[in-house]
């Protein structure tokens, strides 16, 4: 693999588990997309932090290292680690004492801790995900919510790997869309690439059904569902080309040559 002159990240997804093992053949690839800046940035959810200081409204999040002491919030509260996938480590808690519990256990794992509130939108409406190809806005799903009431375990899918999703498509206003935007360019900017550099990218918001403040809740440029299934055939198969399109792009932007050409002799 690491002999490829290009490797597209899809699906990694237990890179959580082996940290440094993936960081050390990212960087072994000629050539990764997303790139690799934006790969090392995006997988410590600490970026909100740089994306709040940018001015995109976020979700309040509050970052404790494993030695640091664990200062709660009133209120219901989300509490996951900094580095995690499909909400794995990840749970709702009105109980003090729960909470810290489970964020002091994280940070026995050597973990940093990510504490927010949690906000009842989610209940109501679920998560909009906004998928980017190229840059360019191209579809969105909603996502119901993940995590389940406190006390209560979640549903976890076959892989074990990830919490049971709920997805349907949806047509956000463009003011979600402007937010996206306006949190890709931050993103891109933070990591020293272009927006058309991005091949794929998912800003999951919260709110903007009323406009009622949405906020950004995560920005996954490393390996998200992009919402393929929730696309009538046409629609994704216009999706579906932008994608190839972007490739391509990357392809003659590295001076790799024309897709169509590679593996001839």
């Amino acid at each position: 693999m690491t002999q490829a002159d290009l490797v597209i990240l899809r699906a990694t997804w237990d890179y959580p588990e082996r940290l440094d093992e993936f960081l050390t053949w990212a960087g072994s690839v000629r050539n990764v997309l997303n790139p690799l800046p934006v790969v090392r940035w995006n997988i410590d959810k600490r970026y909100l932090n740089d994306l709040a200081a940018a001015g995109i409204p976020t979700v309040p999040s509050t970052f404790f290292a494993p030695d640091e002491p664990i200062v709660l919030p009133d209120g219901e509260l989300v509490i996951k680690p900094a580095v995690a996938g499909g909400s794995r480590g990840a749970g709702r808690f009105t109980c003090p004492e729960a909470a810290r519990n489970h964020a002091e256990a994280l940070q026995d794992e050597g973990r940093t801790v990510l504490i927010q509130p949690y906000d009842p939108r989610v209940d109501q409406h679920g998560e909009t995900a906004l998928v980017f190809l190229n840059g360019e806005p191209s579809h969105a799903f909603t996502k119901a919510a993940l995590l389940p009431p406190p006390g209560t375990a979640a549903e976890v899918d076959e892989s074990g790997l990830f919490h049971s999703e709920r997805l349907a498509p949806v047509k956000p206003t463009s003011a979600l869309w402007r937010l996206g935007a306006a949190a890709l360019a931050a993103a891109a900017t933070q990591c020293g690439v272009a927006m058309t550099d991005l091949l794929y990218a998912r800003v999951d918001v919260i709110g903007g059904v009323a406009d009622d403040d949405p906020r950004l809740l995560e920005l996954e440029l490393v390996e998200p569902s992009l919402g393929w299934r929730q696309l009538e055939t046409e629609e994704r198969d216009l999706a579906q080309r932008k994608f190839v399109i972007g490739v391509e792009d990357a392809l003659e932007r590295l001076g790799l040559g024309p897709l169509g050409q590679r593996g001839r002799g």
